[in-house]
């Protein structure tokens, strides 16, 4: 299996952890190589991204031969029993770990900043590098992340030498791996641009990933109730999930053929839940005008009562509105984010159909993010061209392999790693 480049190994890598989305796990990338990889397995499960710096202590005599390893937080995994067989004195030992410890603080404090280690007691915690050669350095990361409270390590990679695999395998719970090729020499080999990641690049892929609380088995839960939007002389139910100390609220607008109850925009409403944000997902369209099938065109009208909703909405929260718009609903969502006196601060759009808003798109002064699938070809056309009647800050990003409803693993996943990440940003 031949990478394009570690953006694509992520990509493929998150689809294929795509199952552990369900224990919330928390992913490590190993600088520098692993961490681009690791940014797109944490968008893909909806996880916090966060780097393990460890530094290897090896023989004198011998470097390439671990006796043990140190990770930041004071942590220190040492092997007795090479320490015995290669003889080595409390001097040596103590030599090499000062040698160590002052690249790893010079390292952590050149990664993390001012950014907070991710606290990793009682978490499941994936362990991501661009390629694992001899398997030392992925063996001390997985020890180190054991030490600091981990309740279960995987370490994943595109691509290693089965042998390598076997060692780490016996400090991981489990190992993913993509691709164990034959005639292994080298990572840099399965990779048609294997080019240096910088520093820079690290941390700015830090930077981008929004940190998320862990769940905890006594915190307190979002609470989801029932609700009659006033909108236009109508009430339309919906559901409004407000977690403790939302800060910020998106409306979702659904698609033609949907309701709130579409089981794609419940799934990122229950993400962005999560991540501490709220959500309001109501029908637009009452039962009998759900009946003649041009009312699921009709932007204008979708669009005044999301704007409707908006208001509405605004006086039961004060906290900041976005717009989350799938199918027609996003281009019903940009209509109504362009009109002058609209609240909210952003929004996105899912397998949208932006070109519906026609000249309204001009309008929009929210930062608006399209995603769309590559094998949605008709709609991934109309999205770039959409994108260049926009006067507004807006993103277009393709999720690889996805079709129009993002049915295939961890597509749905990375929309909502997306959607969190430019809330996030974007969030007054």
């Amino acid at each position: 299996m031949l990478f394009t480049d570690r953006d694509d190994a992520g990509r493929r890598l998150g689809t294929a952890l795509g199952p552990y989305a369900a224990e919330h796990p928390v992913v490590l990338g190993l600088p520098r190589g692993g961490v681009p990889v690791a940014f797109h397995v944490a968008r893909a499960l909806g996880a916090p991204l966060d780097v393990i710096v460890v530094r290897k202590l090896g023989v004198p005599y011998q470097p390439e031969l671990a006796f043990g390893a140190i990770g930041e937080g004071g942590v220190r995994v040492i092997s007795d029993d090479i320490v015995r067989r290669g003889r080595l004195d409390p001097q040596a030992i103590a030599s090499v770990e000062r040698a160590e410890q002052s690249e790893l603080t010079r390292r952590s404090a050149r990664y993390r900043a001012d950014r907070p280690q991710e606290d990793l007691r009682g978490r499941t915690v994936i362990v991501v590098d661009d390629g694992i050669a001899t398997g030392a350095t992925a063996a001390a990361a997985c020890q180190v992340v054991r030490a600091q409270g981990a309740a279960r390590v995987v370490m994943a990679a595109p691509v290693a030498p089965p042998d390598a695999l076997t060692r780490v395998a016996a400090v991981a719970d489990e190992v993913v791996c993509l691709s164990t090729p034959p005639g292994f020499s080298s990572v840099g080999q399965w990779y048609r641009d294997f080019s240096q990641t910088s520093d820079e690049e690290v941390v700015s892929l830090l930077a981008q990933s929004p940190r998320r609380p862990a769940p905890t088995e006594h915190a307190e839960v979002e609470v989801e109730v029932e609700v009659e939007v006033e909108a236009a002389g109508l009430r339309l139910p919906g559901d409004l999930t407000l977690p403790p100390g939302a800060s910020a609220v998106v409306v979702f607008a659904h698609g033609s053929g949907s309701s709130r109850h579409s089981p794609r925009n419940r799934r990122v409403a229950a993400d962005l839940n999560r991540a501490g944000l709220g959500t309001l997902l109501f029908d637009l369209l009452t039962p009998a005008e759900e009946a003649d099938r041009s009312n699921v065109f009709d932007i204008d009208t979708l669009a005044a009562r999301l704007a409707a909703a908006t208001a509405w909405l605004g006086t039961r929260s004060p906290v900041p509105q976005a717009y989350f718009g799938a199918s027609t609903g996003a281009a019903a969502a940009l209509a109504a984010a362009a009109s002058p006196d609209s609240p909210v601060f952003a929004v996105v759009s899912r397998g949208g159909r932006p070109d519906l808003a026609g000249p309204l798109l001009a309008g929009v002064r929210a930062p608006t993010l399209l995603i769309v699938g590559s094998e949605d070809h008709r709609v991934l056309a109309l999205n770039r061209e959409a994108q260049t009647r926009l006067r507004c800050e807006s993103r277009l990003e393709v999720v690889e392999g996805a079709t129009h409803l993002f049915e295939e693993p961890g597509t749905l996943e990375e929309v909502s790693s997306l959607a969190e990440n430019w809330l996030s940003t974007h969030r007054p």
